[in-house]
């Protein structure tokens, strides 16, 4: 759940569109909803280009943190 909910944060602090981000990772942006709905789970490829695209750390975005910075 924390995933999800931390995709929109960022993509929504980033001012950027879910077609934008499936674009910028060569994802469908179905595929992209469904990861921001929980209704799916991206492999650990997507999650590193998630994290990437939004320059946060893994384990920010996995809920494992709440400090968003790379280390």
């Amino acid at each position: 759940m924390i995933f999800q909910k931390r995709l929109k944060e960022l993509r929504n602090a980033k001012g950027t569109s879910q077609i934008a981000i499936a674009a910028a990772l060569g994802i469908t942006d179905r595929g992209y909803r469904k990861y921001e709905a929980g209704d799916s789970e991206p492999t650990l490829s997507v999650i590193i280009a998630l994290a990437d695209y939004f320059d946060v750390s893994l384990d920010y975005l996995c809920g494992r943190s709440d400090d968003p910075a790379r280390h």
